[in-house]
Parts: structure tokens; sequence; C-alpha cells
């Protein structure tokens, strides 16, 4: 049997972070971030990275292992996160995932691999100069001829999806369908007893997401968007994408555009945390605890106390 691991999900703002900390000062844990940009460095505020203060004393892995030039993927969030997860459990410590990421989720827990991937791949830049050269309908009918599953799901636009299949294809003899249909039959890498956290009332979430922002904005984190674009970093790059830099950047260099800003990146952070919460009702294994207006993290521990004993964690 796989080992077992207990994961803490959820929408943004819905506790995650402190119900970790608490489940792991109580049953000998340690909590791995499931969180896909919690992983860049320097970008602690937006991303609402947990401080010292909040981790108390538990130790928390997957937080500040990429610079936010590279580009980062979930392959790579896999790759890094098992030997963190074999760690803890080879000290005789309790893994608690946690984190609103899904796709890291899914991808961590199922035991699926990815084909090789590099950046650096002289293929990756033929790939990506055959591309601008011939345009993106082009490059999708020619992976219709060698992976029409693939294909038939793209839009001629998605020059970073086409590419992979392609780099897949042309490196592997297998198309990334195949691949992909593998992986899935493969037996998953840990069971994991799934608490989410959500809302009984969606307006308290909403309420609580502005009052987030709010106090995201008091830390300084206009000024964290700022000196990210100071340092050369491109507002185009994978990290300024995350909610909270992409919505704040042009208000680094036009602080009359700021309150704008803010209602947008509100606005923003609701629509990610419906989408979160669509992801994560599709698996029928998740134990829900819902949030009064105030949440209560005595009965939170102790309905996740009980689920924990029912499926033989503690």
């Amino acid at each position: 049997m796989p080992p077992k691991i207990l994961t803490i999900l959820g929408p943004t703002a819905s506790g995650k972070t402190r119900l970790a900390v608490e489940l792991a000062l109580m049953y000998n844990g340690e909590v791995v971030s499931a969180d896909s940009m919690q992983i860049y460095r320097r970008m602690d505020i937006g991303t609402a990275k947990p401080t010292r203060s909040e981790m108390r004393g538990v130790p928390h892995h997957m937080l500040d292992v990429a610079d936010p030039e590279e580009d980062f993927s979930v392959a790579r969030y896999v790759e890094l996160a098992v030997p963190c997860i074999e760690d803890i459990l080879s000290r005789g410590r309790l893994p608690i995932l946690a984190g609103g990421t899904g796709l890291y989720i899914d991808s961590l827990l199922s035991g699926r691999t990815f084909a090789a991937f590099s950046p650096e791949n002289p293929l990756r830049r033929e790939l990506e100069e055959q591309f601008a050269q011939k345009g993106g309908e082009a490059m999708l009918a020619e992976l219709a001829r060698v992976d029409p599953d693939s294909a038939q799901k793209l839009h001629p636009n998605d020059a970073k999806r086409i590419i992979r299949a392609l780099e897949v294809y042309r490196s592997t003899g297998r198309t990334i369908a195949q691949h992909n249909r593998e992986t899935q039959a493969l037996p998953p890498r840990y069971e994991a007893l799934y608490i989410g956290l959500r809302f009984q009332d969606r307006a308290d979430l909403w309420d609580r997401i502005d009052r987030r922002v709010d106090r995201m904005l008091e830390r300084g984190l206009l000024e964290e968007v700022r000196t990210l674009l100071e340092s050369g970093l491109s507002p185009r790059c994978t990290a300024m994408q995350a909610i909270g830099y992409k919505e704040l950047a042009p208000a680094a260099a036009c602080p009359e555009r700021l309150p704008a800003a803010v209602e947008e990146l509100k606005l923003r952070s609701r629509q990610y945390a419906k989408r979160q919460l669509t992801w994560f009702r599709r698996n029928p294994a998740v134990h829900w605890f819902s949030w009064d207006k105030n949440p209560d993290f005595v009965k939170a521990r102790r309905f996740s106390t009980d689920c924990a004993q029912g499926f033989g964690l503690v």
C-alpha cells in the first residue's frame, strides 16, 4: 500500500495554512506547500507565503525553491516535492500537503510521471523558432499529423502547449497523449486523506478575500511588485502573471491607477476562488469542513482528527 499523507485544500483565504500548522503541531507533522506561486523567491506578500510566526516552528517545504525568472512547471514541482515527502516519512513524521493549486496536488498524489523537459533543449529552441516563422496554424497542423488527440484540444495561439507536444513526439517517438494515458494507469504515489475548507455562505469568503487584499497592501504589496519590476523581471514572465502581481504592475509606475488595480485584484481573487472550488469539488474523496462567518479552528481540528482516525492516519 502507498504511504498515507494528509492533504489540506480549499480556495484562497480559507485558512489552509493555519489549519495545516495546527495539525502538524498535534501530530508531529511537517507542511509541504502546494501553491504554484509560493515556490518563487522574493514573492512573499502577494502569494500569502506564511511568515515565521505563522509557521510556529513547524518545518515548511516547497517555499522559495525557484527564482521568478525561471520557467517552472508542475513536473518540476513533483520532482522537488516527492523527495521532501519521502524524507518526512523516513523520519517517522506526518507529511501535510497544504495548498490551493489543484493540478499540483493531483499530479503529486497520483503517481503520474512527466516526459523529460528542459527549457535549454536545442529542440525546444528550434521549435520556438519554427513557430515564430510559420505561425500557430501551420504548427498545429503539423501536430495534428502525428498527435491528433492533442491537436484537437489546442488553439493555434497556444504556442507553449503546441511546442511541448511536438517536442515530446520528436524526442520520444510517442505522443504526449500516449504518455498521459500510460501514466494514468499507474497506481497512486500516496494514499491521501483530503480535508477541504470552504464557507457556508460564499459572501463570507468574498469578504475575507477583500480584507486579505487590504492587508497585503498595508504590508507593502505594491512595493514588492515595484521592486520585482525594478530588478529587471519582465511583466510578461510566468511569475508576474500571478494574481496580485499582474493587476498591480501598471500601478507600480502610475500610482493614480492603484484604486482601479485594487478593485481588479479583488475581483480576480474571487474568480480564482470559484475556479479552485470547482476543481476540488470534482474529487468525491474530499471531506469538506464548512466555516461559519468566522472560522472556528477548534471545531476544524476536531473534525480533522475524527477524519484522520477513521482513515487510520493517526
